[in-house]
């Protein structure tokens, strides 16, 4: 009889199940629950640390890959993992922002969640499997979270919704959305599509939120089963009698100081009435401890006012801080080739938001390999974000990307993906970066902005231009209002985030974050379809600098050809050992690729080197027709009745000895050859069933300004092999030595 004491639910999701276990592992945990799709499992943890003296929720989520579940071996020189990939890093945060909100306020106990994929089946991602197992693990823990939360992935797959499709189908999908919400209401969407319509992505929210009601039943179902008592939050109200006199005393100067225009002096202007009320409100005379407390008291009971009156100001008296029509964008200016060297650069500026994006153009070799528990092993493009401090007007630490980085890259790659070209008619790879140089609000959908006018400016044949624009609400009992292009303080302060890009015909990109309930579908409409016009504007504003993709590439970026040869001729431009290619490879600064069905894609700092070596390429491989004329060919063996004339690597012809000399009669081709001299030659005859080709000198009167078709019929008295590269030295010679005899006798 087994020690463990094992409890299972399990949901019917689409058309598989996934399962909900607890009792076997991780014990030790807060709460452990492992959840099943087919073969792919995931061991999620919630576990309670100590209690904190910090004014904010100390959680932290991290997702930790094991190569092992895929059965591979990591690929790093010590084969161990490091750093989260960004497809952890990615699920993490979608972890993360639909439970946040939900923790009781004043929860301060240090909190973790991990999930840990166990086995990867390549059908069932692990990613929709983590979201669900964090929040079960929640749900049989201490912590008092208000709900259970439901994760479900809607793919549109030749037309049609699919309820957590397979992995191997995710590079078909039209629309990949992962959608995160409770039994009562969505809170985050993540999407990637390649140009959908706004009702479509509202009925596939509808079909997803109808899934996530099956989801979080089994959570509640193992929760009563199986779950521990929770902690009890006792929330330390503020004084009422403090707040009335807060806004009787600094209410009207706040709301002055709210209107201040700009965001930096907006800041300055608030912690000015901030800093009077703490000195009226919270004497410095006393006990230390006791000073400190009532600042802190004092402080908040303003932050709450300074809340409370910004959120009216916009949800009741349709006023936004900056004076804005709810629908209207913040003034725009656009630019491209800001920087000189770099393939294409464009910077967008939208209010106090800016972003410089840049693009750097490779070739294949230089595609990004992806060693993750995924089946996509390698990426041609991809799109990095960078937020510097200053960009906020502070000071602070710059040690690579922190996850709201990657995530905001991310997001911006899957905004551009749809429009990007395939590599066999554009055979480059494609990194953008985007730089944050200022934001006061949407600086990812402003790296969108600016990567798409970029991308443009680099001569990348992208489909269409992409845009987009991020919208906020603030919803004050049955008031509220949806802003569009929300600045920083309307995102803070807001309940919903819901940022969407894409083209003047449809969705690619859309991200959405909700911190509260009673976000109806009539609101998420009317979103997307404010949405919908600030995309438009915004796409006009950017075609004022540039209106499509330039027709040539940045003199600065590498020059790339792709050509198709014979498969059967890799052998000739590879050479022995790789030596002919080596060698174009030096003489031209070039890199070469050659696929197993004949493509070669040949990448080189100028067009003038590239079109060298495809020049080179194509000599070899083509195949000799009357009338080709070859200029300095070698010759490479002299015999009694002529000399064979290499033409290109593995390719000879033969110049027959009465044509070494037109208009003489040579004894011996010795007497005017010899191996190694170059001369210049003129193909007069093929005869590809025997495999020859006759040649004639290019200075023989009878060749000279010959057409193809009257060179056929002048013919070259005796013909040469084409074997590659080995010499007719048996049947040509024979046929060259009885043909002396019969003149000699």
């Amino acid at each position: 009889m087994s020690r463990f004491n094992v409890t299972r639910v399990t949901a019917e999701i689409g058309d598989s199940t996934i399962s909900f276990e607890t009792g076997k592992l991780a014990k030790q945990a807060s709460g452990a629950v492992v959840v099943r799709s087919g073969d792919t499992m995931v061991l999620n943890t919630a576990t309670i640390g100590g209690l904190r003296d910090v004014d904010f929720l100390p959680l932290t989520v991290d997702v930790e890959e094991r190569m092992y579940a895929a059965g591979k071996i990591p690929g790093s020189f010590f084969r161990r993992e490091g750093k989260s990939s960004e497809k952890a890093t990615l699920t993490a945060r979608m972890i993360d922002r639909p439970i946040r909100p939900l923790f009781p306020k004043g929860w301060h106990y240090e909190t973790q969640l991990v999930a840990m994929p166990m086995s990867v089946d390549g059908v069932n991602p692990y990613d929709i499997l983590a979201m669900n197992g964090a929040s079960a693990a929640l749900a049989i823990s201490p912590v008092p979270v208000a709900k259970h939360v439901g994760a479900v992935r809607i793919g549109k797959l030749d037309g049609d919704f699919v309820v957590n499709p397979p992995e191997e189908s995710h590079e078909e999908l039209d629309l990949d959305l992962i959608v995160a919400g409770t039994d009562e209401a969505i809170l985050m969407v993540e999407a990637g599509a390649s140009g959908v319509t706004e009702a479509e992505i509202l009925d596939a929210l509808d079909i997803a939120h109808g899934e996530i009601k099956k989801l979080t039943a089994a959570m509640q179902e193992l929760q009563e089963k199986a779950g521990k008592e929770k902690y009890q939050v006792d929330v330390k109200e503020i004084d009422a009698g403090l707040l009335s006199d807060i806004r009787a005393s600094h209410g009207q100067a706040l709301v002055d100081a709210i209107a201040t225009e700009g965001k930096l002096e907006r800041y300055e202007a608030i912690d000015r009435v901030k800093d009077e009320v703490v000195a009226k409100y919270a004497p410095e005379a006393g006990d230390e401890d006791a000073v400190a407390a009532r600042k802190a008291e004092v402080g908040a009971a303003f932050d709450s006012i300074e809340k409370d009156t910004i959120r009216k100001a916009i949800a009741v008296d349709k006023k936004r801080p900056d004076g804005r029509a709810q629908d209207e964008i913040r003034p725009i200016e656009t630019e491209v080739d800001i920087s000189p060297r770099v393939h294409g650069s464009a910077l967008f500026t939208r209010g106090e938001t800016q972003i410089l994006s840049n693009v750097a153009l490779g070739t294949t070799r230089m595609d990004m390999r992806i060693d993750t528990l995924g089946l996509v092993t390698t990426k041609r493009f991809w799109h990095h974000y960078n937020f510097p401090p200053y960009s906020v007007g502070e000071a602070g630490f710059m040690r690579g990307p922190k996850r709201r980085d990657i995530g905001h890259g991310a997001l911006a790659e899957r905004a551009l993906a749809a429009t990007i070209p395939d590599e066999e008619s554009f055979p480059y790879v494609i990194r953008v970066v985007s730089e944050t140089l200022e934001s006061n609000g949407s600086s990812s959908m402003g790296s969108v902005c600016a990567s798409s006018m970029a991308l443009q400016a680099a001569g990348v044949p992208v489909t269409a231009p992409v845009a987009g624009v991020a919208m906020g609400l603030i919803k004050e009992g049955d008031d509220y209002i949806v802003l569009t292009d929300i600045a920083g303080v309307e995102d803070h302060l807001g309940d919903m985030d819901f940022k969407v890009a894409g083209t003047a015909d449809g969705i690619t990109a859309l991200q959405m974050d909700i911190k509260i309930t009673g976000v109806t579908f009539d609101i998420l409409r009317d979103a997307l379809d404010q949405a919908h016009k600030g995309r438009q504007f915004i796409l006009g504003k950017m075609a004022e600098s540039i209106d499509g993709p330039r027709e040539k590439l940045s003199p600065h970026a590498p020059a790339i050809e792709s050509i198709k040869i014979d498969p059967e001729k890799i052998g000739a431009v590879i050479g022995k050992g790789g030596e002919t290619i080596r060698g174009m490879c030096e003489e031209f600064e070039a890199e070469i690729d050659v696929e197993d069905d004949g493509t070669i894609r040949v990448y080189a700092p100028t067009g003038e080197l590239v079109d060298g070596v495809v020049q080179r390429i194509t000599s070899m491989t083509k195949e000799a027709e009357i009338g080709d004329r070859y200029e300095s060919a070698k010759v490479v063996k002299t015999t009694t009745f002529g000399a064979f004339v290499e033409l290109v690597k593995g390719t000879d012809g033969l110049l027959h000895i009465s044509n070494v000399k037109p208009g003489e009669r040579v004894d011996s081709v010795d007497d005017v050859l010899s191996s190694g001299d170059l001369i210049d030659v003129t193909v007069v005859e093929v005869d590809k069933e025997r495999g020859r080709i006759g040649l004639r000198l290019t200075e023989d009167p009878s060749v000279a300004g010959k057409s193809p078709e009257e060179l056929a019929q002048i013919g070259s008295g005796d013909g040469g092999r084409r074997n590659g590269g080995d010499r007719d030295r048996g049947r040509g010679r024979d046929r060259g030595g009885r043909g002396r005899e019969r003149e000699r006798r």
